[in-house]
């Protein structure tokens, strides 16, 4: 609700070959071995903490950089021919090998790139179904153009495509990040309230997107309530001041109260409204923000849970809001600069000291 300021931004996309050997095989004992997956990067770790190459080799095609911009947008990390796959052999040699475009770490993916030249098509489907055949563990796809949105809309990157959100500069936090990130806090939440009366209570309208998904999370029966803020006027600082349009419905008096917010900036506003619930004598008034804007905090504040540590830009998606858009996007992303020089409706709160 407040603001946004983020240390543990998306991963940077990968954009080169990992430091390992490019990953061929050796030659197969039988005419039509089955080899165990050997993937080129080792995914036991996070996916966040991979090494990150600087550099590749150069596209083969236009379409190559296409995907990568794509990739980039959406913060999909991604290699770039990561490994070759034999496919034949005379005796030991190895007489024809394929290498996939890409490799997509988070979704332990290769990609294929093709055009709608049918041969190409023919070729590389048949080289496609051998490796299926000889390596079953892999996870590969043949994708034309067309095929590419839809793919990342299938693992939760979109809008299907950068031009379908004009006003957006790139993702933050991707679907993926900000589901697993809500699942953990859930638990959290879960944990700590253990038999407990729990109320959550959400500032609106910024809220109601992280909110939803949080409690589904909870495991806890609870009750669930809102309130709304608006802001009117400004003090000769340019400060907004804050008024409290509706409050609770649910008596609070006794029971342990978690304030949800959207995103917290100065720390301003969190603090009026902490006071508030504070005047009806809950047992205990906690507070979980998705965004912690804290190169803005202009006032001491204490954050109990908190989702991701947001940059001091100005966010749009999963709820927030500017001027009434974007609330619909499924990621976090920054909007680009110059859309927002006049700021309004939710995401003022996250522009000017409050």
């Amino acid at each position: 609700m407040d603001g946004q300021s983020e240390a543990a931004t998306s991963p940077a996309p990968f954009s080169g070959t990992p430091a390992a050997p490019e990953g061929v095989l050796s030659q197969p004992a039988a005419p039509r071995p089955r080899y165990p997956r050997q993937p080129s990067v080792p995914l036991a770790a996070p996916v966040d903490h991979l090494p990150v190459p600087t550099t590749h080799r150069p596209f083969s095609h236009p379409s190559e950089d296409d995907f990568t911009r794509i990739l980039n947008f959406y913060g999909v990390q991604w290699l770039y021919e990561p490994r070759s796959f034999p496919l034949r052999w005379d005796g030991d040699r190895v007489v024809e090998m394929f290498t996939p475009d890409f490799y997509l770490p988070e979704l332990d993916l290769y990609v294929e790139l093709t055009t709608m030249k049918q041969s190409l098509v023919t070729d590389k489907n048949r080289k496609l179904r051998e490796i299926r055949d000889l390596y079953p563990d892999i996870n590969i796809k043949l994708l034309y153009r067309r095929d590419i949105h839809r793919l990342l809309a299938k693992y939760g990157f979109g809008p299907l495509a950068q031009a379908d959100i004009p006003g957006v500069e790139r993702v933050l936090f991707t679907k993926p990040q900000i589901d697993r990130r809500v699942t953990e806090l859930g638990r959290t939440i879960s944990q700590d309230y253990a038999g407990q009366d729990l109320v959550l209570i959400g500032v609106l309208r910024g809220v109601f997107c992280f909110m939803a998904d949080l409690m589904r999370q909870i495991t806890l029966p609870l009750s669930v309530d809102f309130m709304s803020v608006s802001y009117y006027g400004g003090n000769q600082d340019g400060a907004s001041t804050a008024q409290i349009n509706k409050g609770p419905d649910v008596a609070i008096a006794g029971r342990h109260v978690l304030l949800i917010e959207d995103i917290v900036d100065t720390g301003m506003t969190l603090g009026y409204l902490v006071r508030y619930l504070q005047a009806q004598g809950p047992a205990s008034l906690k507070v979980c923000t998705l965004l912690d804007k804290q190169v803005r905090r202009l006032t001491d504040v204490k954050l109990d849970y908190v989702g991701f540590e947001a940059p001091d830009e100005f966010l749009v998606g999963y709820g927030l809001d500017y001027l009434e858009r974007y609330r619909n996007m499924p990621f976090i992303g920054i909007l680009r600069p110059g859309e927002s020089s006049e700021p309004r409706g939710d995401n003022r709160r996250n522009r000017s000291p409050k």
